[in-house]
């Protein structure tokens, strides 16, 4: 029986008068598992509308209180752990592993915002001019949505939800249509934590339910991860409609191999960075700039962890890596392996053609490694976005952090080193908001932003932590003045 993904609105499983289906296919078998509403322009302004209304009492519930579901979230998400991962992997394709570690980074955010009634505290100053004291507060903005993106449907959105939610505003979450199963998931579990109808809600759909949402007055803020051509879209149609915007873009990852890193761990570290999840997200090392030496003993190290690494179906035992989410995506990924061959590029470990046993029609590919990609040419600077590593070769530390900064994206970069002076000069040069030492993903913890720069980001306050308490609330600043002799009267 295929499941029915519907909307969630107003405290209601709706299928929100939705004209149009569509598909949800599991990746790895290309049967289809499941159908998703696409809301209409009527239905998402039935749902702004209620959360307008919930807006009202929600932002005088005192912080004490808005922060108690979320308490009861943390513990149904963990509850719930391993039911979750089985829906990611099913959607989604990673293994059972990286979805169950997809599911505890998001709870790590959840837990940051139940710190929300320290973390959204003002400040005040006595007796800035005789008699006269000021305070500045942080109060929520009212309506505020999330768009977010297939490769991790439970994380992203508690990204966001959670510091909006603490904070006071009401939240609407549009997913992915790839993969919404999660989303419904967690908002069974949302409903059992207890929010007010019209608090948080989960809005299905495409393009057009998206445009509905960055059109609606209601909405005040926007929060997107996704390409960069797609965030563009979002923070310019957002910003014109006068609404705030925070809109994570792709990537371009580069690492830095010094000939002193330890290169079995290097090795390790970069063929987990590169390859888990197939790729597929945006702080995957996507380019291995070696130094020197470093050359002869990390291409050959990188090749055998690439060549043996164990793909298929998250599920089964032993396996490493999933498949590519749709057809039309690994035959992309294809398409740009094959434009680097007709400039030469060695293809060093070909994935492209890769079957598992079992699963004939799943969207599979193995580990590729391009040798010898020249920093100026075209494959050098597009986001893959799946499970392919570019190799090239640099003199000098000083030639590898030029490579590093050539780039428009500015997502992570990263240097294996054993030298501190090297590791401090990569720190403080590279042209990046993620930086990793001997790290092959740098993605910051809860409490930390995620800090994409250039055009991996639009927006000025990111995701988590601190930019989340900022982005979510607006600051009021009272100045105020009680003269004694009204005070006398009393």
């Amino acid at each position: 029986m295929v499941t029915k993904i519907l909307d969630y609105v107003n405290g209601q499983w709706t299928e929100a008068n939705a004209q149009d289906m569509l598909p949800i296919v599991n990746p790895a078998s290309a049967a289809v598992i499941a159908q998703v509403v696409v809301t209409p322009r009527e239905a998402v302004a039935q749902a702004v509308d209620a959360a307008q209304e919930a807006f009202l009492i929600w932002r005088r519930t005192p912080v004490l209180e808005r922060v108690q579901p979320l308490f009861r979230l943390k513990m149904l998400l963990e509850q719930n752990l391993d039911d979750l991962a089985r829906i990611i992997t099913n959607e989604c394709g990673k293994t059972f592993a990286e979805s169950r570690a997809e599911i505890q980074r998001g709870i790590e955010n959840v837990e940051v915002a139940c710190g929300m009634p320290s973390m959204m505290q003002g400040y005040n100053n006595e007796d800035i001019a005789s008699g006269i004291d000021e305070h500045m507060i942080r109060q929520p903005l009212g309506v505020v949505t999330a768009i977010t993106p297939f490769n991790f449907p439970a994380m992203i959105p508690l990204w966001f939800l959670p510091y909006a939610l603490a904070t006071g505003n009401c939240f609407i979450l549009k997913p992915s249509e790839k993969v919404p199963m999660t989303s419904m998931k967690m908002f069974e579990l949302l409903e059992q934590a207890g929010f007010p109808k019209g608090v948080v809600q989960l809005i299905n759909g495409d393009k057009n339910t998206v445009d509905a949402l960055l059109d609606h007055p209601g909405v005040r803020a926007v929060s997107f991860v996704g390409s960069t051509p797609v965030a563009k879209y979002i923070y310019g149609r957002a910003a014109a409609n006068g609404k705030r915007a925070q809109c994570q873009g792709g990537a371009k990852n580069p690492v830095i191999i010094m000939p002193d890193a330890d290169m079995d761990m290097a090795t390790r570290i970069m063929a987990d960075s590169a390859f888990g999840c197939a790729g597929q997200r945006c702080l995957a090392a996507s380019v291995a700039v070696m130094v020197g030496e470093a050359r002869n003993v990390f291409t050959e190290q990188i090749a055998d962890a690439a060549a043996s690494r164990k793909v298929g179906y998250g599920l089964d035992e032993g396996v490493q890596m999933g498949p590519i989410i749709s057809n039309q995506s690994r035959e992309r990924i294809h398409g740009i392996i094959s434009e680097g061959e007709k400039i030469g590029i060695n293809v060093l470990v070909d994935g492209r053609n890769k079957v598992v046993s079992g699963y004939d029609d799943g969207y599979w590919m193995a580990p590729t490694i391009l040798d010898d990609v020249p920093p100026a040419s075209p494959i050098a600077h597009t986001e893959i976005f799946g499970p392919v590593l570019s190799l090239m070769h640099a003199t000098t530390l000083d030639d590898a952090i030029r490579i590093v900064n050539q780039r428009a994206f500015g997502n992570m970069a990263c240097i294996f080193t054993s030298s501190g002076a090297a590791a401090r000069k990569f720190r403080s040069e590279a042209d990046a908001g993620n930086i990793g030492i001997n790290i092959g993903v740098a993605a910051p913890m809860a409490f930390f932003p995620f800090s994409g720069w250039n055009d991996s980001f639009f927006g000025d306050l990111h995701a988590q932590g601190r930019h989340g308490v900022e982005f979510y609330t607006q600051t009021k600043v009272i100045v105020e003045r009680w003269p004694r002799e009204w005070s006398r009267q009393f």
